[in-house]
């Protein structure tokens, strides 16, 4: 299928290289609110540059690619819907439970797919780990935690504002890697209890060119509580940007005959570590399935870089009638999951949720190849 880009943005170039690691799509065309940046990208991947409303309107392009900025995920993904175009959307589904819900109203309206970023948990770790819960290798899994801390984003983006806004904060911007995770690993998630904090009003950016800028903070920038799942399991998270330095691990499950501990789910690979009752750890190295394979860089390290491949999955599940792993349905549950998180804190209350999902079918490498 063709591919219609929009927003030429830092993770745009991780797409445009991404349709010749898989064989069914490819980029054909791309717009960005600056002509001048879709211009630019254009050139550099060898495709057209168009308008926003060039792109929509364009017969040949069957998906179109949504990389704006959150607070355009709602607008650009109906406009799609309505030009009869599917759309794939990078992480979060829209700004809020509200949006995501129109979106699936205008979806179900028009008959056309909505899929959506993070396709990370499709990744060889993803899937390694919910090969070894559904053998039941550690048992029913009863208890887990999440961790993700680190001290903001302020010193190394160069327009961090968006971070520290409504659709912004640690939950909507990097724990939806997690909850999505979490969600493929144990299913559905029945009710929240959170409670939140905000460490400063303000931020200061010490990144270029806007040195010595301050940030109003809008959201909260630290969430803890509990995910109740379905399944009767319960999940301990601490969500912040308050935290300069930690010694947590990201994701521990824990089942009634042993552990598991799982890297970070904003990558595609890296080890597991399972330990049967109180045993010592054991390491799972997934480097050589096809998803877990090293192929790009962050830093000096090594890792697995295959976005791209939940917008193939959507792609051949379109042409074979099924539904796509990263679906509206389990996509919109997992925007629920975080809209449930901040109303929960803000109103001192137990959320439950009322959407559910059905986990997405296992990825084998044998599919992936």
């Amino acid at each position: 299928m063709k591919v219609g880009l929009i927003g030429c943005g830092n993770i745009s170039d991780t797409y445009f290289k991404s349709h010749h690691l898989y064989n069914n799509f490819k980029i054909t065309a791309c717009a960005d609110i600056q002509d001048e940046i879709a211009k630019n990208s254009a050139d550099k991947f060898n495709i057209r540059a168009q308008t926003v409303d060039e792109i929509l309107l364009n017969s040949e392009i069957d998906i179109i690619l949504n990389l704006t900025i959150p607070s355009a995920h709602k607008e650009i993904i109906i406009r799609a819907l309505k030009s009869g175009k599917h759309c794939f959307s990078e992480k979060p589904l829209a700004m809020n439970f509200e949006e995501g819900k129109k979106i699936n109203e205008i979806s179900k309206e028009k008959k056309l797919l909505v899929g959506c970023a993070p396709d990370t948990f499709l990744g060889a770790a993803g899937q390694k780990a919910r090969e070894l819960v559904d053998a039941n290798e550690i048992g029913k899994v009863v208890l887990g935690t999440f961790n993700l801390m680190s001290h903001g984003m302020e010193d190394w983006h160069p327009n961090p504002d968006f971070f520290f806004k409504p659709g912004g904060g640690p939950i909507f911007d990097v724990g939806v890697y997690y909850i999505t995770q979490l969600v493929n690993l144990l299913g559905p998630v029945e009710s929240i209890l959170s409670t939140s904090g905000t460490a400063t009003d303000e931020r200061i950016i010490t990144s270029k060119p806007r040195e010595g800028e301050k940030i109003k903070v809008e959201t909260p920038t630290t969430l803890l509580g509990v995910l109740n799942f379905h399944n009767k399991s319960k999940v301990q998270f601490f969500a912040s940007w308050d935290v300069w330095k930690h010694n947590h691990t990201t994701i521990e499950l824990y089942g009634l005959d042993g552990s598991i501990i799982l890297p970070d789910p904003n990558y595609f690979g890296g080890n597991i570590l399972i330990s049967n009752k109180d045993s010592d750890w054991k390491n799972v190295n997934v480097d050589n399935s096809p998803l877990g394979i090293p192929n790009a860089k962050d830093g000096d390290i090594e890792i697995a870089n295959y976005r791209g491949v939940g917008l193939s999955d959507m792609v051949n599940s379109i042409n074979n009638s099924e539904k796509p792993r990263c679906s509206l349905e389990f996509s919109l549950h997992i925007l629920e999951i975080m809209h449930g998180i901040l109303f929960s804190s803000e109103n001192s209350q137990i959320y439950k949720t009322i959407t559910n999902c059905n986990r997405p079918r296992h990825l084998t490498d044998k599919e992936v190849k």
